[in-house]
């Protein structure tokens, strides 16, 4: 059963080709991202989802063409509310504008995350933003992890948004990261083509799935930038957006990005780590990182009103600049490489 009442008013739906094969539970987690999946689960087994008119079981593979009737629960209050929170604005017209988002800040409220997110500050400096994805996050038309900084389009009326969303999904916005990862690459550049879904047993991660587990088309293609003793930066560019789709890749060929601790196992990278003489680890000032090492450096999109080309980059945060200076200073290779233009 349920621990709280389903709504009246049943949500009615067909089922895309894009996704058919799919858990119905994976697929209504991922259509329904501020319900747990265990919350979603707990309303399958209540009888609460129909498909094509019949009650299924959480291990029912949905098919193109399926049609798909279920209750939810209501959730918060999803509103969010005006902050005066800081932002750095790297382009602003009449139509978009786009941020430069700092590290440990959530893109929009979610369940756990209702307070101190980009949208509760863009609702604070911007008189009007888009509609389109819902009065829960108005303007954001694409999103970062809570710990990869960067580039994000904040958009400000419907007709942009639609038109720049048609970019993002025919693909042809060019979004560029750059990531320090554990290990140095043989290959100076590859392309990374695995499915992604979520993980199995822990659901705050992403993994490499096939196709008939869940998983959805994702490609990457990397080049290493500068080579270390044991580290590298790359440059990225995500031919497709799946959730946490960089971070999933690069662990998936062994270099998973500095102190990304769902997937390197380590949520830090200090002096004494690099084996600095005199370091000591838990010395605040050996300290060099503290997140994820990933950076949303380039955007290049064509403007939505004005087909104009749009091309933007945010330089390296502190934190990521700090960790390139130790690197290059403590564990140069024996032969030097290309450094970051």
């Amino acid at each position: 059963m349920t621990e709280t009442p389903l709504s009246e008013t049943p949500q009615e739906f067909e089922v895309k080709p894009r996704t058919d094969g799919k858990r119905i539970d994976a697929y209504l987690a991922s259509r329904f991202i501020d319900y747990s999946r265990s919350v979603l689960q707990r309303i399958i087994e209540a009888g609460a989802v129909e498909v094509n008119g019949r009650v299924v079981r959480a291990s029912y593979k949905i098919r193109a063409g399926d049609r798909v009737k279920l209750s939810l629960p209501p959730l918060h209050d999803t509103t969010p509310t005006a902050e005066e929170i800081p932002i750095e604005v790297v382009y602003e017209d009449e139509h978009l504008t786009v941020v430069n988002k700092p590290a440990d800040m959530v893109t929009h409220p979610s369940r756990g995350n209702w307070r101190g997110t980009l949208v509760n500050a863009i609702q604070f400096h911007f008189d009007q933003l888009s509609t389109v994805a819902g009065e829960d996050r108005p303007g954001i038309v694409h999103r970062l992890d809570r710990d990869t900084t960067g580039l994000l389009v904040v958009v400000k009326n419907d007709l942009a948004h639609r038109r720049l969303a048609l970019q993002f999904e025919h693909r042809t916005v060019n979004k560029e990261y750059l990531a320090i990862v554990y290990g140095v690459p043989e290959r100076d550049s590859d392309y990374i083509e695995r499915p992604i879904g979520f993980h199995p047993i822990v659901r705050e991660r992403m993994a490499v799935r096939t196709i008939e587990d869940g998983g959805r088309e994702a490609a990457t293609f990397y080049e290493v930038v500068e080579r270390f003793r044991g580290y590298a930066l790359v440059r990225c560019k995500p031919r497709t957006g799946r959730t946490h789709q960089i971070r999933v890749h690069l662990a998936s060929i062994g270099h998973p990005i500095v102190a990304d601790k769902p997937y390197s196992g380590r949520d830090r990278l200090t002096l004494a780590d690099l084996e600095v003489a005199g370091a000591v680890a838990d010395d605040p000032a050996s300290l060099l990182i503290d997140r994820q090492a990933l950076h949303a450096h380039a955007l290049r999109f064509a403007h939505p009103m004005t087909e104009a080309a749009v091309e933007l980059c945010a330089p390296l945060p502190p934190d990521m600049a700090r960790t390139l200076d130790a690197l290059r200073l403590h564990r140069q290779p024996e032969i030097p490489t290309r450094r970051l233009r």
